[in-house]
């Protein structure tokens, strides 16, 4: 297995999150960790991984029930977050197996895992929310990339001045860090260069915004689609330019703001990884994917 140079503290972060990748954390677990698959990267994405990574566990147990000319060795797969520029770093240098990804690569990223692999597993939309309760939601569900960006640079600093009608209460814009996949997507859809504005709150996860927006209903923020259909009723998803982020319009394109999800790797993948890959691209997992919110990708 390649790529075990894990600095320890983060392999007691990465063990801690044992449980959450389908492993029990036993000493059997612990003697076989040096086989075992790394993944690490999107906060979109560990979700989807943690559960497919638990599924397969729970399936197979041990290598030989998946290709019987493996040992009878335990499943071990580890699932840890940090964002996408975590994910492809730590899969470059090897200290991941995979990297998790929500956003598309660039030349030279592409060119960094040209040996190795990257495989898409679905769709991310990022969808522009807000709390239900803000009027916002009502008075002017859609808004155009103009306001957005007026938005969002902090050039509007209450919502009466998006709308005569919304009230005078101050707009709290929330964003991804700047390691986070939907930064540089939102920038390249909507902002465009222009700069976010400093006084905007940076958000460390996907899920920490979007608990950002439910807390406070003057938050506004992009929030990925699967976390907005998993809470229907405490975000509401604004339209952009009269184009809602359905799956049809998703599907058609019509809906710019999305990203795709990707596992990459420095390496080919070895058997015990390829195996895992391989289930990962299954229908079964495409199911989570869809379960999750998100669009497969087949």
């Amino acid at each position: 297995m390649k790529g075990r140079r894990c600095l320890g503290i983060l392999l007691v972060f990465i063990f801690s999150l044992c449980l959450l990748a389908g492993c029990a954390g036993s000493e059997t677990d612990a003697d076989s960790a040096g086989n075992s698959i790394k993944i690490g990267g999107s906060s979109t994405l560990a979700p989807i991984l943690a559960q497919c990574a638990d599924n397969f566990t729970e399936e197979y147990k041990t290598w030989d029930k998946v290709d019987a000319s493996l040992p009878e060795e335990p499943i071990v797969i580890f699932v840890s977050t940090g964002g996408s520029g975590f994910g492809i770093k730590s899969a470059a240098d090897g200290t991941f197996d995979f990297g998790m990804v929500s956003k598309a690569l660039s030349d030279e990223e592409n060119e960094q895992f040209a040996e190795g692999s990257v495989v898409q597993l679905g769709s991310d939309v990022l969808a522009i929310g807000v709390n239900p309760a803000n009027s916002v939601a009502q008075a002017k569900p859609d808004l155009s990339t103009d306001e957005l960006v007026s938005i969002f640079s902090g050039e509007f600093k209450t919502w009466k001045e998006l709308d005569p009608a919304l009230p005078d209460s101050p707009i709290v814009v929330a964003v991804r860090d700047v390691g986070g996949g939907a930064s540089e997507v939102f920038d390249k859809a909507v902002m465009k260069g222009t700069s976010i504005s400093s006084e905007a709150l940076q958000i460390p996860s996907m899920g920490a915004l979007a608990g950002k927006i439910m807390d406070n209903e003057d938050t506004i923020g992009y929030v990925s689609s699967g976390l907005v259909n998993q809470n229907p009723d405490k975000i509401k998803a604004l339209s952009v330019d009269g184009i809602s982020p359905t799956n049809e319009n998703i599907n058609s394109g019509k809906y710019k703001i999305s990203r795709p999800m990707l596992l990459v790797s420095v390496d080919k993948p070895d058997t015990h990884e390829q195996l895992f890959l391989e289930y990962l691209q299954s229908d079964k997992c495409m199911q989570v994917v869809e379960e999750m919110g998100y669009v497969p990708v087949n």
